[in-house]
């Protein structure tokens, strides 16, 4: 197959012999950083297993609260309550970079930073419970948006994974071999080239010499 493709030459047997070279670091590095974003990967994986489990014990305090005051208010009196809410949230996205990899970096600002905001109404005709969901909603927000932070950072470095790994598999099981494959094929070429000039020569000096002697 090689020879079909390929022209015997040493300028192209050099030519492939830097490609080769090329090909090789590319290969090296390219699995330096599928490395290093796995490590990455695996530590974000820790993080998130940590966030899901404090988010969803926030949650759940926050709506067995809000359970129970739905059970002592009625249900028009507690729709009231939250109608008009007093704080509001910016929310702000920069950007890190990752083993090549825009991962984000949500923050957020809260309109007021008094933590009685929280608190849309008066409390004479509310229940406790309420305020205890609306407290504990207000502390679960930030590892809510720490959560969602670090999802989407691993889906980025997952898909930047899968991409690095069919590099690499590209390069160590089809570029490399193929060029490896070529060198062999032209260097073998060669070598039959070579050695049939020699004999060519080997040919023509005996003739030489034949005809040399046929002359005395």
């Amino acid at each position: 197959m090689a020879g079909k493709t390929v022209t015997p030459t040493r300028m192209v047997l050099n030519q492939l012999k830097g490609r080769l070279k090329t090909a090789v670091r590319g290969h090296k590095l390219l699995k330096d950083k599928r490395d290093e974003l796995m490590r990455q990967f695996m530590d974000v994986i820790k993080q998130n297993k940590e966030l899901r489990l404090s988010v969803e014990e926030g949650l759940t305090r926050a709506y067995g609260s809000l359970q129970v005051a739905g059970s002592i208010m009625s249900p028009e009196m507690l729709e009231q309550a939250l109608l008009y809410p007093r704080q509001s949230v910016e929310l702000e996205t920069e950007y890190k970079n990752i083993m090549s990899v825009n991962v984000p970096l949500y923050t957020f600002r809260t309109k007021n930073s008094d933590p009685s905001e929280i608190f849309p109404y008066g409390f004479a005709q509310t229940s406790g419970e309420l305020d205890d969901a609306l407290e504990a909603l207000s502390k679960v927000f930030e590892d809510m948006l720490m959560l969602a932070q670090v999802e989407k950072t691993m889906q980025l470095l997952a898909e930047e994974i899968e991409k690095t790994r069919r590099r690499v598999n590209a390069l160590e099981y089809v570029m490399i071999p193929e060029l490896q494959s070529n060198i062999r094929y032209i260097t073998m070429k060669l070598e039959e080239n070579e050695n049939a000039t020699k004999v060519r020569l080997l040919k023509v000096k005996e003739m030489v010499l034949n005809q040399a002697h046929d002359f005395k």
